[in-house]
């Protein structure tokens, strides 16, 4: 009887090896970035989103980026002063926390902070997070909705009924409140309502620079949102 490929054993120890050699890999990158590049900007992802992540290097092709291999950069870096790769370079490692990366660029700190301040993509909020807002649905009818839906609305727990075959939400119904953590179901009802809360942000926290100098970033201005919002049905566009 042929031998099932199922059955087939992989060598732990080749997989371990190129796993090795994929983190040498990458810090001899990073290392050669620190010696290529004049500045390095450690900086937060907020609302990660990969599509937007990867429209940024698209727009940064001059830099480099790295993002999500907090122990491999830090050991690339240095984590103390014995044995970090370039002066205070382990006070970057400090800052290598959560949705963290590093931006290696020649651009000067105002160009940095201009782009990245700038950079805000409205997106929707997914379940898990706490919401920025109160958001709550205005009675009334809903027509952009096909009358197949309301079923699936009310299983989501909104308030609906079939009005001449429009559906319509019979009174006014809270979604989530500000601060406290959306389920699946209230994620759910705000796309469905094409309401973004969600925001794409990337902030600048702290600069390197090739003559070993460490600098803290100011904290970012803030974008003001309202802490309650009311989203109110569509109006049904005239057959004309």
């Amino acid at each position: 009887m042929p031998k099932s490929k199922r059955d087939k054993k992989v060598s732990l120890t080749q997989t371990q090896k190129k796993g090795l050699e994929l983190k040498q890999k990458l810090i001899e990158d990073i290392r050669e970035c620190v010696d290529r590049y004049a500045r390095i900007f450690i900086f937060s992802v907020h609302n990660m989103r990969n599509t937007h992540l990867k429209d940024i290097r698209q727009e940064w092709k001059h830099s480099r980026f790295f993002f999500g291999k907090n122990k491999v950069m830090s050991l690339a870096l240095g984590r103390s002063a014995a044995d970090e790769y370039r002066e205070n370079l382990h006070k970057v490692c400090g800052c290598l926390k959560g949705q963290a990366g590093i931006l290696f660029t020649n651009k000067h700190k105002e160009e940095v902070l201009k782009y990245f301040d700038n950079f805000r993509v409205s997106d929707y909020a997914r379940a898990g997070i706490a919401a920025t807002q109160t958001v709550i649905l205005e009675e009334g009818p809903l027509p952009e909705f096909s009358h197949a839906l309301e079923p699936q609305l009310r299983q989501l727990g909104l308030p609906t009924t079939l009005k001449r075959g429009v559906i319509t939400l019979i009174k006014e119904h809270k979604v989530c409140d500000l601060g406290k953590e959306l389920t699946p179901e209230q994620a759910r009802i705000l796309k469905l309502f094409s309401y973004e809360m969600a925001e794409f942000h990337v902030t600048i926290e702290n600069m390197w620079s090739n003559d070993g100098t460490f600098t803290e970033i100011a904290a970012r201005p803030e974008h003001i949102t309202p802490t309650k919002v009311k989203v109110r049905p569509k109006k049904k566009e005239s057959d004309d």
